[in-house]
């Protein structure tokens, strides 16, 4: 029981590294302590159970390691992102388990892995979507080593993983050289082909000068302090953005108040700029009238009726209309792009599963607020300026590489996230969402420059370096020259293959383990 025990905390321990600002380097034998377990019991339904409970025990624990810090925005957070999350790895690995038990081990392991990046990728795309604790992103402190991210994504990551635990295992409890040699090859070739990526890369030399602002408002007092000490803050700080930047980036919903689109008008319908847009304007037109500026906003679109989309609101006074999470880029002559943010933070910016809300609506008591549910945009856009085409990726968008992908689809040759990821305070939480950045360069091979409201705004390079960057509760203005990029890799044109194929062959393992079991037992009774 002890010894069962310090396994399961010690593989939660080594999960848990990557997402610590230490390393993943931990990754590779982190199940190792959780497979000797799995090993230590029979195929008894008792023992099936007290797997279950080591298992359970192990996954919750790497979850409150790494996420107990969603406490300071929603107490209810770290238990419901635990509870979502150790359910998708119980499902994975207690169906290796079965099988073990029950069907030849190479037919266990493939279903391990198949299972894992599976669920993994149903994180991406389901309703209740949280892909933190993808096992790829412990790499974030560690790009020189996965450096073969622009051909695998994060799911590569997982793969490596998966399969480096496995023959680390074998290597250990069933020694053999050719076992050893094996684990050796999985852990150690994937690292010299990303070395070698390292040292062969080359920065582009078109390059465009971008400047980024933190104007370290507080999270909490932003969307309920004094609206206009915050528009003055914006405006002083695009004084001290050097003459020669063209692209400037403030954070996720700098901008306070909502807006009607197309024209950021006060009221719905009008055709002229509400007054803080136009003092940007000016703004622009005195001090950068050759830049264009990307800014956060809220921004809202009303809908004739009958035409409303799934997650629009009813106002008595003004009709449907949806509320979005905005990317505006604004220039001296007025012009106006828009990008509404595609991934929507779940409980906050999301309900899931609106049509069953919608449907039990009428047991809801209205408090003259929202159910958490904003409108969603459809894909990455991508903006055009001065020839130039760049991504204005928003915040939680920069946690799914294949839907950050669309940008560079979309023809972005830099780009750019903008966040507003205080709500944590002081912890781990922010360090690591702009760490999971790096990834997202790697991935597109694509720089990046974030403006974040407080926290870590800084500077990317497409092979995951961190060059300038702003600290938490510090406000100012960062410059620099951010290479171009035309060339799409082959994670940017496939996307999470990985995590298709896998969601196949865990069917196909599921299926080929019934038909074992159900020969095997037909054998037996012959």
């Amino acid at each position: 029981m002890l010894l069962r025990f310090a396994a399961a905390v010690l593989s939660a321990l080594l999960l848990a590294s990557g997402w610590l600002s230490m390393t993943g380097l931990t990754l590779p034998v982190a199940f190792v302590p959780l497979l000797r377990i799995s090993a230590s019991y029979g195929s008894a339904r008792r023992d099936w159970w007290g797997m279950f409970f080591w298992a359970a025990l192990t996954f919750a624990l790497w979850n409150i390691f790494t996420v107990w810090w969603i406490w300071f925005a929603t107490p209810v957070g770290p238990p419901a992102a635990t509870l979502a999350s150790t359910t998708l790895n119980m499902i994975a690995f207690m169906l290796f388990h079965s099988v073990s038990k029950h069907a030849p081990k190479a037919l266990a392991y493939t279903t391990l892995a198949a299972s894992w990046i599976a669920t993994e990728y149903w994180y991406t795309v389901g309703d209740f979507s949280w892909p933190w604790l993808i096992l790829g992103n412990g790499f974030s402190h560690d790009v020189w080593a996965v450096q073969w991210y622009e051909y695998t994504g994060v799911f590569g990551g997982s793969l490596w993983v998966l399969l480096s635990n496995i023959c680390i295992y074998e290597a250990v409890f069933n020694r053999s050289a050719k076992r050893i040699v094996l684990a050796a090859a999985v852990v150690v070739v994937p690292i010299f082909w990303s070395l070698g990526l390292w040292s062969t890369w080359t920065e582009p030399e078109k390059k465009v000068r971008v400047g980024i602002i933190q104007p370290n408002v507080d999270c909490y007092d932003k969307f309920a302090g004094d609206k206009r000490r915050q528009e003055e803050n914006i405006l002083d700080l695009l004084k001290d953005v050097p003459d020669d930047v063209r692209y400037i980036f403030l954070p996720e919903t700098a901008v306070p108040h909502s807006y009607w689109e197309p024209a950021l008008s006060q009221y719905p319908g009008e055709d002229l700029k509400a007054a803080f847009w136009s003092e940007l304007t000016d703004s622009l037109k005195k001090q950068h009238p050759d830049a264009i500026l990307v800014t956060g906003a809220n921004t809202l679109v009303y809908y004739t009726p009958g035409h409303e989309s799934e997650t629009a609101r009813n106002n008595p006074y003004v009709g449907w209309y949806d509320h979005y999470n905005a990317a505006v880029g604004l220039t001296a002559d007025g012009g106006l792009q828009i990008h509404h943010k595609g991934r929507l933070v779940i409980g906050v910016e999301k309900t899931p599963m609106p049509w069953l809300f919608r449907a039990l609506e009428f047991l809801v008591i209205d408090l003259g607020g929202t159910l958490g549910q904003i409108g969603q945009g459809e894909h990455g856009t991508a903006f055009a300026f001065d020839g130039v085409k760049f991504g204005p990726a928003i915040c939680y968008e920069g946690l799914y590489g294949d839907f950050y992908g669309g940008f560079v689809r979309r023809g972005a040759q830099f780009m750019s996230i903008i966040s507003n990821d205080g709500w944590w305070r002081d912890t781990p939480g922010y360090k690591h969402l702009f760490t999971i950045s790096r990834l997202r360069a790697v991935e597109h091979r694509r720089a990046i420059a974030r403006s974040a409201n407080t926290g870590r705004s800084g500077f990317i390079t497409a092979r995951g370096d961190i060059r300038e960057t702003l600290g938490w509760e510090k406000r100012g203005v960062l410059t620099a020259d951010v290479a171009l990029c035309d060339r799409e890799t082959f994670y940017t044109r496939h996307g999470d293959y990985l995590g298709r194929i896998s969601e196949y062959l865990m069917l196909l393992s599921v299926l080929y383990y019934v038909a074992y079991r159900f020969k095997k037992k037909n054998y037996l009774v012959q």
